[in-house]
């Protein structure tokens, strides 16, 4: 059992990334349908998981949006939950991150939710370099 444990906390540090994150006004929408986004329906989607219909269903809601690891509709990776950790001159700042769509090569959020990161600054910035850790599925509420 405790090698177990400590396979599961190896492969967790292993998973922590340094990409971008940006942001994109459709993941703002606490309205917007599932259906938009890879992480659907199908046997790994957010509706077919957890009965998930719009955004702001999804617990961590506005920190939701597309991840690296999502190359499209039904991934496996789909409801993944990922520390996303931003640090600037006035400190350190961590969310937790629900992923929800592709994200290319770097992760995509709303730009309300790079807003509450970044001290309201998602529009003078633009893309801001993370550190991405992937965490439980419980530290995102599901």
């Amino acid at each position: 059992m405790k090698f177990f444990a400590l396979c599961s906390t190896l492969a967790l540090v292993s998973s922590t990334m340094a990409v971008n994150l940006a942001w994109d006004d459709a993941y703002n929408d606490r309205a917007g349908s599932l259906n938009a986004v890879a992480c659907s329906d199908g046997a790994n989607g957010l509706e077919t998981r957890f009965g998930f219909a719009v955004f702001g269903d999804i617990p961590t809601f506005p920190f939701v949006g597309g991840a690296p690891n999502i190359p499209g509709w039904n991934s496996s990776a789909c409801g993944t939950c990922w520390a996303l950790t931003f640090v600037n001159s006035t400190g350190t700042h961590t969310i937790n991150f629900t992923a929800i769509d592709a994200g290319g090569s770097d992760f995509v959020t709303g730009r309300v939710a790079l807003d509450l990161l970044t001290n309201g600054q998602a529009e003078q910035l633009g893309v801001i370099p993370v550190n991405a850790t992937a965490v439980n599925a419980s530290a995102c509420g599901l």
